[in-house]
């Protein structure tokens, strides 16, 4: 079976065999709704580094300084990410500072807390631990105790909000298509 989305391709086949019975149900927004029904408010970046830095001052006060956390349009065309960590160093003096950066996709601004929360929390998880390894995962789970199936539910949410352009009958009908022999 093919993948429902480039979202969840890493996952089991399992998993991708229930999203896309949903998906052809027509009801993973409905689940996803249910699941996360409230929205949120933060839509400017200044609204946005309050919530990023009031997660850091509770979870990670002993963490390197950040400079800007600001929403980003070019992200994931770009970088084929949903959010990122950058820093630059500069030498002042005899000293080098470093400035820390999060950008996170401006999709975010129109979906659940929760997600927006998961995706902050991802960020400033890279203030500490640089690789996707363990003390990495682990350091999310702290910060965010249901980290994981909250970002699986988020890649179903990014795979319905794909989908949600197109009719299900223009799905279910490229699917079926066959090329005929000549």
């Amino acid at each position: 079976m093919a993948s429902p989305s480039k979202y969840l391709a890493h996952y089991s086949e399992g998993l991708r065999a229930q999203v896309q019975g949903l998906i052809d149900d027509g009801r993973l927004g409905e689940v996803l709704a249910r699941r996360y029904p409230e929205g949120h408010e933060i839509q400017s970046n200044a609204a946005l580094y309050e919530f990023a830095m009031g997660i850091k001052r509770a979870k990670m006060s002993q963490s390197k300084p950040l400079s800007k956390v600001r929403y980003c349009d070019k992200i994931s065309t770009l970088n084929h990410a949903l959010g990122l960590h950058t820093y630059a160093t500069r030498v002042q003096g005899a000293k080098l500072k470093t400035k820390h950066e999060l950008r996170v996709a401006s999709v975010f601004k129109q979906g659940p807390l929760a997600f927006l929360e998961m995706i902050v929390v991802h960020e400033l998880a890279h203030l500490r631990e640089r690789d996707h390894d363990k003390a990495f995962y682990r350091l999310c789970e702290h910060m965010l105790p249901e980290y994981h199936q909250v970002e699986f539910d988020m890649r179903m949410w990014l795979t319905w909000r794909e989908l949600e352009g197109k009719p299900v009958r223009e799905r279910k009908a490229k699917k079926a298509k066959k090329p005929k022999p000549e």
